[in-house]
This record gives C-alpha cells, sequence and structure tokens, in this order.
C-alpha cells in the first residue's frame, strides 16, 4: 500500500522557520512530482508547491522566495523549508504526489494525513 507520511509541523512564532518532510513508501515515487498543499480553517486546499520528477520547482506566489522544496530520492522523501512564516500560513499542509507538473493544478493521486503548522503573531 502506497501512503505518504508527513511530519515536522507546529508551533512557530512569525519570522521563524519549520522543515517539513514527506516519506513515501509502498512504491518509488522518483517518477512522480510532489508537492504540497495547504488548507487553512474555512477555506479551500491551496497549492503551494510542487517539483517534478525532474527537479524543476513551481511555486505559488504567496511563497515565492520564502519557501524551498527539494526531494533525496533515494530516500523517498521529499522536504518543504518554509522561511519567514507569517501568520497566514498557519494551515494544514498535505504532502502529495502526481503523474506530472499538473499537480499544481491538484491533479493529485497520492495525498498525505496533513501536518499542522501554527504561526503565531
Amino acid at each position: 500500500q502506497s501512503q505518504l507520511v508527513e511530519s515536522g509541523g507546529g508551533l512557530v512564532q512569525a519570522g521563524g522557520s519549520l522543515r517539513l518532510s514527506c516519506a513515501a513508501s509502498g512504491r518509488t515515487f522518483s517518477s512522480y512530482a510532489m508537492g504540497w498543499f495547504r488548507q487553512a480553517p474555512g477555506k479551500e486546499r491551496e497549492f503551494v508547491v510542487a517539483t517534478s520528477s525532474g527537479g524543476s520547482t513551481y511555486y505559488a506566489d504567496s511563497v515565492k522566495g520564502r519557501c524551498t522544496i527539494s526531494r533525496d530520492n533515494a530516500k523517498n522523501t521529499v522536504y518543504l523549508q518554509m522561511n519567514k512564516l507569517k501568520p497566514e500560513d498557519t494551515a494544514v499542509y498535505y504532502c502529495a504526489a502526481g503523474p506530472g507538473i499538473t499537480i499544481s493544478r491538484g491533479v493529485v493521486h497520492y495525498w498525505g494525513q496533513g501536518t499542522q503548522v501554527t504561526v503565531s503573531s
């Protein structure tokens, strides 16, 4: 059974940093595009960032310059480094895997269970 498991969420003050991890298991995800989405209370889930199987990256404007996605295919793991966090970054962050960069438009084959990120002002 293929699954994605996120970790690294928590409570941080505005201006701080967090590093989220997404460990994949059950299959090799190196040929998949991997990404992160987030959902704040009362809002729809939104795209944050993605990386293609070839390493190209795509960022939502809201996080551009503050977040970096990376992947370690040997560990079947994807990371999201978030810096200069703002209260509006507070959300549940979900790892996702999809067939290509269309993951940025919600074409997702696998979802993680989510990890909470809370940024205090």
